[in-house]
């Protein structure tokens, strides 16, 4: 499943999901632009490793939530590698606390970034995509979009949103040959997943058929197949990668 000569585009690609995704997609030929908001020596890391490999990247700072830095990103990004080929919204955010404790300003920063984010950087590459030959548009939604979970109400709302957003561009897009999916990731071996107390991580596990976390291998490995042209007859989607956990 090679992406030689692809310019592929992921957000938030300093760590985590985001990372592995940046990743996998250097192995297999891409150029890749690595955005990050704030952790430049991570995306610099993510670089080193991709250019190590023998492949191509670039660290473009952006804070997805800010329009006007997007779209100098996306300028920044056809100067470097040329138009977008490939567009991964994966950046987002989570501001837990039970509905009754949540401020307005707690729901709003999630939503600035997770859907605020989604459109900036999809507005700012929308053309390439549709101009390519075969584009691809990726969000990365979760699980706990399709479940909710408790003292997510801002996180749920936005990753729920993803799906009806995918398939309207999906709609959008297909006279061009282009597609728009959704990747609904379970719960991940990342940083982030490290925080959660471990008898909570361990009830988690109770509710997974596959009985383990995901790694980011698994996500970055669904991740690559969307972008390849195999998939190229796959347009809509969500694809839930959560170890059977019902929803």
């Amino acid at each position: 499943m090679t992406l030689e000569n692809q310019t592929c585009v992921v957000t938030g690609a300093s760590r985590g999901i985001g990372r592995g995704i940046a990743e996998e997609f250097g192995r297999r030929g891409a150029n890749v632009v690595v955005n990050y908001r704030s952790s430049e020596a991570r995306a610099h890391e993510v670089v080193d490793t991709i250019e190590d490999a023998g492949g191509k990247a670039v660290p473009l700072q952006a804070d997805v939530s800010d329009f006007d830095q997007v779209e100098a990103m996306a300028e920044d990004t056809r100067e470097v590698f040329g138009s977008a080929d490939v567009l991964v919204n994966n950046a987002g955010i989570t501001i837990d606390k039970k509905f009754e404790n949540m401020t307005k300003e707690d729901w709003e920063t999630v939503m600035q970034v997770n859907l605020g984010g989604v459109y900036n950087t999809t507005n700012a590459y929308f053309e390439d995509i549709k101009d390519a030959e075969e584009g691809r548009l990726i969000n990365i939604s979760s699980v706990v979009g399709q479940q909710g979970n408790y003292g997510q109400a801002n996180y749920a709302a936005t990753k729920s949103a993803l799906f009806g957003f995918t398939r309207t561009l999906a709609l959008e897009l297909a006279s061009t040959g282009s597609t728009a999916n959704c990747v609904a990731p379970g719960f991940v071996e990342t940083d982030m997943l490290e925080e959660v107390p471990e008898r909570v991580q361990q009830k988690i596990i109770d509710r997974i058929p596959l009985n383990r976390f995901a790694t980011v291998d698994d996500i970055a490995g669904i991740v690559r197949f969307v972008a390849s042209p195999e998939s190229s007859y796959m347009t809509g989607q969500i694809l839930a990668v959560n170890g059977g956990m019902e929803w």
